[in-house]
């Protein structure tokens, strides 16, 4: 690429096209493409491959190992964490019209008959007071009977509380849901933060996790875009914007590679920053009035800084200590 520039002179309209990327134009009409490494392309000199970004299959799934029980369902895939009973992660892209849900719930929870060792049962949760939280929500799996019905396996649930289920994190399904509408389509990664030392519930002894992420994914023509988010479980009064990182973030707290099919340089741009103005907000309850009044009240993280200073994010954890700080 080459570099450039650039004055009040040489450009008269500069605009955000994704984060770390500018589009502008020049006195002379040609279009522009900024990048945050101080290089520049003509639109028209890209070639065609850095601009069609259709012909990456499974683009939602990240790095995985030998050792990893990877399993692949109708609607989604997931990495199954045989010491927690429940998955690493589950990955799917959701388009547009897979939001029409053509299915009803079935609520029909089985153990799934795809992992060799077994996976929690009814008998872990009854009694327990946490919900069986689906990690690829059944609302995303509507299009077809057998994508229903196999969200419904457990190894696609976690134990969750109901106030974080039916709350916030119902609502950041459906804020996901909107932005596939928005977008035609989404890639889509989420699940547990799985560490040593969780509560467990049941008989199958399944870890009960203090935390849950998402990362989201817009690999489209027209701006690519990327998201996470990290949350705690346990209810919210929060705005989802709150609990918005990088994913970065999620990748250093959860030590997974996500997206890794992309191009490197597209990687670096898209995962190490937070663009919260990249993505619509429009309609987004915080969270379900049924569950405001159980929400925890949040307080400043007791962690301290490397530099020193008390850490300024507020956390819900009993602990006092935000995801950053809880190690």
């Amino acid at each position: 690429m080459k570099k450039i520039i650039l004055t009040f002179f040489t450009l008269f309209a500069i605009q955000t096209l994704i984060f770390g990327q500018l589009k502008a134009e020049t006195n002379d009409g040609k279009n522009l493409l900024l990048y945050e490494n101080g290089t520049w392309l003509y639109t028209d000199s890209i070639p065609s491959n850095n601009i069609k970004v259709t012909g990456i299959t499974k683009l939602e799934l990240p790095k995985t190992n030998s050792k990893e029980e990877i399993i692949t369902h109708t609607g989604y895939s997931l990495s199954y964490n045989e010491t927690h009973e429940q998955a690493n992660w589950v990955a799917y892209r959701l388009t547009k019209e897979e939001t029409n849900r053509l299915f009803k719930r079935t609520n029909k929870f089985i153990p799934d008959p795809k992992i060799k060792t077994g996976t929690a049962s009814n008998k872990d949760y009854e009694g327990s007071g946490y919900d069986r939280g689906h990690l690829a929500p059944a609302s995303d799996m509507g299009w077809s009977s057998n994508a229903m019905a196999e969200s419904f396996y457990y190894s696609n649930m976690s134990p969750q509380t109901p106030s974080f289920n039916r709350g916030i994190w119902k609502n950041l399904e459906g804020l996901v849901r909107t932005w596939a509408i928005e977008n035609n389509s989404i890639y889509i990664t989420t699940g547990p933060v799985l560490t040593n030392g969780l509560q467990t519930i049941g008989a199958n002894k399944v870890s009960v996790p203090k935390y849950y992420y998402k990362v989201i994914l817009d690999y489209s023509e027209h701006g690519i875009k990327g998201i996470g988010f990290i949350l705690p479980n346990t209810g919210s009064k929060e705005s989802l914007q709150y609990y918005a990182v990088s994913i970065d973030s999620v990748e250093k707290l959860t030590g997974i590679d996500f997206f890794p099919l992309l191009q490197d340089e597209q990687e670096d741009i898209i995962e190490k920053k937070l663009c919260i103005k990249c993505w619509s907000w429009k309609n987004i309850n915080t969270t379900s009035k049924n569950n405001e009044n159980k929400a925890t009240k949040s307080v400043q993280c007791s962690g301290t800084t490397k530099s020193g200073n008390r850490c300024k994010r507020m956390t819900t954890d009993s602990s006092g200590r935000c995801y950053q700080h809880l190690n």
